[in-house]
């Protein structure tokens, strides 16, 4: 189960279908989708198929919503999972547009790290960005990552490939 967590300006949150509104306002917009591995959710109905899937976390697999403390507004969304093949944790993030620049989503990252460490021995975690999104490795670099080589993925409907940079960590 994903519990709750708390940084000085964030609560994280598990996510519920009752989200949808707010969550479709992100996934909607293409200036954030553009970089994310799923496709702009064209209608609220892809939303809440998306936050069906995954409310049944896994003992290795959390996602949270990311709000506000100062007015409870829903800004965003993260997650972190093992990787078993690769033994390591990865995570992942996105946040309404206008939230970007403000510290949020690292702020966010780093308590997912944290929890990861903390709660289950994670010692190894990878994330990726898209090339043409550098602020998103300023947040990895910030979080303590370290750049690691060049990559790829695909978007989750197979119709992009899109040109990444994956970082690296390893905590003694």
């Amino acid at each position: 189960m994903t519990p709750v967590l708390e940084t000085d300006r964030l609560i994280l949150r598990p996510l519920t279908v009752k989200d949808a509104p707010a969550v479709f306002k992100w996934t909607s917009d293409e200036r954030v989708a553009k970089y994310m591995i799923y496709q702009r959710h064209e209608n609220i109905e892809t939303t809440i198929a998306w936050l069906e899937s995954i409310k049944d976390a896994s003992e290795d697999s959390f996602h949270w919503g990311f709000v506000l403390k100062e007015n409870g507004r829903l800004i965003g969304s993260g997650s972190i999972k093992y990787r078993k093949e690769e033994k390591c944790w990865s995570f992942g993030y996105n946040i309404s547009y206008d939230c970007w620049n403000r510290g949020y989503t690292t702020e966010a990252a780093k308590r997912m790290i944290e929890f990861a460490y903390k709660e289950h021995g994670a010692r190894d975690f990878i994330s990726e960005h898209a090339v043409d999104n550098p602020a998103s490795g300023r947040v990895m670099e910030k979080c303590g990552l370290k750049f690691l080589h060049f990559g790829q993925y695909t978007k989750l409907d197979g119709s992009e490939t899109v040109e990444a940079k994956v970082y690296k960590m390893h905590i003694d």
